[in-house]
């Protein structure tokens, strides 16, 4: 399942580039994130590996850099124990100044149930990635 969100973030393509591929800075605003947690490689790197953890317990993820092409693109893969999510964010300098933030994500579900469900979820999944992406806005633009 794919879901996509676009955004308009008053802020320069390098400064919003660079603070969403920089793993470190998500507890700045991922709101359920608890911590950041390096596994390997140089933090924001291709091939580096990390894990978030969230607050509640339920859903962490080990993340891996796949791909950098600062200020133009990111591309990670965040996965569960439920589910692997395929992120690509596109950066791209708007007209009046500000970057315009393209995530595109893609959800694999490993169980039969969560496939199923996924379909019935989709609405729920996109406002969950509308909220991440505003979160990250006001974040960025505060930066």
């Amino acid at each position: 399942m794919r879901d996509v969100v676009d955004v308009e973030i008053h802020a320069p393509q390098e400064t919003v580039a660079e603070l969403f591929s920089d793993p470190t800075q998500s507890t700045g605003w991922m709101e359920d994130l608890e911590r950041y947690e390096p596994i390997t490689g140089a933090p924001g790197f291709p091939g580096s590996t990390y894990r978030l953890v969230s607050r509640s317990g339920k859903m962490d993820f080990v993340g891996t850099v796949v791909s950098r092409e600062l200020p133009n693109r990111v591309n990670l893969v965040l996965e569960s124990a439920a589910v692997q999510v395929s992120i690509d964010a596109a950066f791209e300098r708007a007209p009046s100044g500000a970057t315009r933030l393209v995530s595109t994500e893609d959800f694999r579900f490993k169980s039969l149930l969560g496939k199923f469900t996924s379909v019935f979820a989709k609405p729920a999944i996109h406002a969950a990635h509308q909220k991440q992406m505003d979160a990250f806005k006001r974040f960025a633009e505060g930066a």
